[in-house]
Parts: C-alpha cells; structure tokens; sequence
C-alpha cells in the first residue's frame, strides 16, 4: 500500500472499546481520521501521532456525534498546526448539539471536552498525505451529513459512521426508512468499488478491517427492518436484535435506535 493505516479502538461509550481513529501516514505526513469520544483518548491519539514520527498536517472529523470529536481539543492543543476540516453540514450539526451532547454525556466528568473547538468547512473533494488522495464519498440526499474515504492507490475505505462490524448498528439518527434505505444503497456503492482495507466507524477490537465489515452492516440493517415490523414495541425489537446478534458489542445502539424508530422517543 502507498499509505499507511493504523487503527485505534477507542471508548464509545466509556470503558466500551468500540469507536474507531484511523492514523493515515505517508513518507512524511500524518492524517488522524476523528478524534475519540473522551479526553483520554484525544491523549492516546496525540501519543501515537508523536510515536509516528509524522507531521500531523490534518485532522478529519468526519460526523458530528460525539464519539467522534469529544477528544478534539486535546489533539488541536498539542497540534496547533494541524488544519481541523470537517464538511459543513457536520460543522452545523456539531455546533447546534454540542451543548446537549454535552448533557447527555456528564457521566463523563472530567473526560468531557472544555471547549467547542472551531472547525475549518472541507471545500474540496479529497484529502492529501504526501500527495495520495482520499477521496470523500457519500452524502446522499437522504444522508447529507454520511461520507467516508475512498483511496483508489490503496483500494481503501475509510467507513467511518456508515460502517460497523461486529457491534450493533447506530440506528438512532436515521429514524425513517427511507433513511436507511439510503443507506443500504451507500453499502452497495462501497461494495462495488471492490475494496482490499475497510476500517469500520465502530467494530469490536481485533475483528477484519475488510469488506465483511460492509456485508455485516447491510445485513444488520436489514434484519433491523424485518424485526421492527414484527416487534410490538421498541423494547421487543431490541430483545430480538440482541437474540439474533448476541456477539455484537455496543448494546446502547440496540437499545436506543428501536426506541426511536418506534416513536417512543427522541434522539439528536
């Protein structure tokens, strides 16, 4: 491969080593795909940045929840000249939850960030490290706010929150079918691209980083609609989830995304 891709699993929810950081390098330069859930993690990440012996040029928040730039702050104050890109609209949506997210996290204590650290609107279509490009997919209508990262040197995808493997899929922000639909459909367009590496947004530590990460989240969602039809309520469809993926980590998303799909609750 032209470029390096080390991956780092990291506390979503804390304690729960299910989100995933991705540290692309190159001959001389680094780029850190998101930023971790906690304090501690931006810590880990700047470490491994360090250990790299890479010049971290760019950090990549690719979605607005906050598993993905809680630990942002860290990684900026040790970095201060790393540029701090994400796409506008995960830019609005970060900036218009921050202080709820922050709510809904106080567990965290002194792991939460102390601050919304500002982020550079992404205008071009790619990514550089040492002159290779990612190329930044998705974003469909239904999904405005969903890439990932396509390498076509390395026949790479960098998943981010459209990807799971091996733990229950997030489905709490994309309550409608329609939106999960969509989803599937950007599934399909990874799929076909034929990848060799995919990193997962989420995945329990040590499971392959290819693309069974893609059949494994296709087939989840799609089990997630034959069960939603069936069950009564969002508590006996997060039952029947957890009986027909009792492997998979991450049970929040079990718990919460039935919920809301059923209108039983709010999520965002």
């Amino acid at each position: 491969m032209s470029l390096g891709y080390e991956v780092f699993d990291l506390d979503f929810p804390a304690g729960s080593p299910n989100k995933s950081a991705v540290l692309v390098t190159g001959p001389n330069e680094a780029l850190l795909v998101d930023a971790g859930f906690t304090r501690a993690d931006g810590h880990r990440l700047a470490a491994a940045v360090l250990d790299s012996g890479k010049t971290l040029t760019t950090v990549f928040v690719s979605h607005a929840d906050p598993d993905f730039y809680f630990g942002l702050e860290v990684v900026a104050d040790a970095f201060p000249d790393a540029v701090l890109l994400a796409t506008p609209i995960v830019i609005e949506h970060i900036q218009a939850s921050f202080e709820g997210k922050l709510k809904a996290w106080a567990t965290l204590g002194a792991n939460l960030p102390t601050r919304l650290v500002p982020l550079t609107p992404l205008a071009a279509e790619s990514l550089e490290v040492d002159g290779h490009r990612l190329q930044l997919r998705g974003g469909s209508a239904l999904l405005p706010d969903r890439h990932y990262l396509w390498s076509a040197d390395d026949r790479a995808i960098l998943g981010g929150v459209l990807v799971f493997q091996q733990e229950h899929v997030w489905t709490a922000d994309t309550a409608s079918q329609p939106q999960r639909a969509a989803w599937i459909d950007l599934l399909d367009q990874m799929q076909a691209l034929d990848p060799q590496l995919v990193v997962p947004g989420h995945r329990l530590p040590g499971t392959a980083n290819d693309a069974s990460a893609l059949h494994y989240t296709k087939t989840y969602l799609e089990d997630f609609e034959r069960i939603l039809a069936e069950a009564a309520d969002g508590a006996a469809a997060t039952a029947a989830l957890v009986a027909a993926y009792p492997s998979s980590g991450m049970l929040i998303a079990a718990q919460l995304g039935p919920k809301v799909a059923k209108g039983e609750m709010t999520w965002g």
